[in-house]
């Protein structure tokens, strides 16, 4: 058989998939172990947890007279990382864990920090914002580097985040007046 041609032994397959049924989508092809992937997933679900909190106590702590636009950036973002975090934990129970959604351990497993501003300083905001999407890019970039073609479906999982992580960096350059 040449190497152009596709070719599976599918009875074997079905007879794997009929053995192995509790192992939900992990298959023998899977090429990482999933107690790791899940124990960066639930970094992840940290990380993005704490962004959605800071994002949303800057929407609500916000003043001055540009306020208006930029509150309604962080809601947007803040319901982007929420649902960041739910993606994230539907993949880590698909792969056999549970999401850790333990308040007293979010900030320690999250890559970004949690920072506030009493005085409602919506340049100090943007500023924060921006470091914590910067953060992310990078941390997420590496995960996906990590993950490889060992893991397809929590590549594109974190692909999709990271799209739109960069989309939000790219939201708060524009306001704070960067381009």
């Amino acid at each position: 058989m040449s190497e152009n041609t596709f070719s599976i032994d599918v009875n074997a397959i079905r007879e794997r998939a009929r053995q192995k049924m509790n192992s939900g989508p992990v298959t023998e092809s899977y090429g990482k172990a999933p107690e790791a992937v899940i124990g960066v997933l639930n970094d992840v679900v940290a990380t993005e947890i704490v962004c959605w909190m800071r994002y949303s106590q800057h929407a609500i702590a916000a003043v001055g007279i540009d306020r208006a636009q930029v509150v309604a950036e962080f809601q947007q973002h803040a319901k982007q990382e929420r649902n960041h975090a739910m993606r994230a934990a539907e993949r880590i129970s698909q792969l056999g864990g549970d999401p850790d959604f333990d308040p007293k351990t979010l900030a320690e497993r999250s890559h970004t920090t949690y920072e506030t501003f009493s005085d409602g300083d919506l340049r100090g905001m943007l500023q924060e914002n921006l470091v914590a999407e910067r953060i992310v890019i990078e941390s997420y970039q590496e995960i996906i580097r990590w993950l490889g073609d060992d893991d397809v479906t929590t590549r594109r999982i974190m692909e999709d985040i990271l799209a739109e992580e960069e989309e939000h960096a790219d939201d708060l350059l524009d306001l704070l007046g960067g381009k």
